[in-house]
């Protein structure tokens, strides 16, 4: 059996239907459970940054994640395979009246994605100081706590309704199957199974 973490929310869904249409089988779970089983798979469901962390410490043989957590977190897992969902920006927002100034010799940013941040302005040569906050990040620069953000962005709506505008992108993600290193060659061919059917389904566009 393999177990399965997966976040909760659209992109639980989403992986959901797609294992469905590989099976033809469905896959849901019940109510609030956290646990759905099958003769062949166990899913949890997780919150999104902690995906990785089941998978890394072997709760969970494989997880799907977005590629923007797997860079956040700089686990030991394996990247397995690109499924094309969930897709979206890591982007650098500021306020509509405001221009990102890359001379300035420090630069106050709020996120939640601390280590793309650092990593990111240290690319640009540009000091930063990080504010580390878990939601409503686009009130930061609104009450003068932060000059800018990092934040994901789909459509850029919550930005735009916040008066708000990108000014530049850091990286592209989507979600991603991800591996425990030990169980990745200790159930390496029901992995690989599951890999092959899985990039099938994604090249076919189900």
């Amino acid at each position: 059996m393999l177990t399965i973490a997966l976040p909760k929310g659209r992109i639980a869904e989403d992986t959901m239907r797609l294992m469905a249409n590989i099976f033809n089988s469905e896959f849901k779970f019940e109510s609030r459970k956290l646990i759905l089983e099958t003769p062949n798979f166990r899913f949890l469901n997780v919150r999104n940054q902690d995906v990785p962390t089941y998978v890394e410490h072997g709760a969970a043989d494989l997880g799907v994640v977005g590629f923007d957590v797997i860079c956040e977190k700089e686990l030991d897992i394996v990247d397995l395979l690109d499924l094309q969902i969930g897709k979206c920006k890591v982007a650098i927002g500021i306020k509509n009246s405001d221009e990102l100034d890359w001379s300035r010799p420090d630069i106050k940013v709020a996120t939640k994605m601390v280590n793309i941040t650092k990593s990111y302005f240290a690319k640009k040569a540009v000091g930063v100081e990080v504010i580390k906050l878990y939601g409503s990040i686009e009130l930061a620069p609104l009450v003068g706590l932060a000059d800018a953000i990092v934040d994901i962005v789909e459509t850029g709506e919550t930005m735009r309704e916040n008066g708000l505008k990108v000014a530049e992108d850091i990286m592209e993600s989507s979600v991603h199957l991800i591996a425990n290193k030990s169980s990745f060659f200790e159930k390496k061919s029901k992995i690989l199974e599951l890999y092959s059917l899985l990039k099938e389904a994604v090249e076919d566009g189900r």
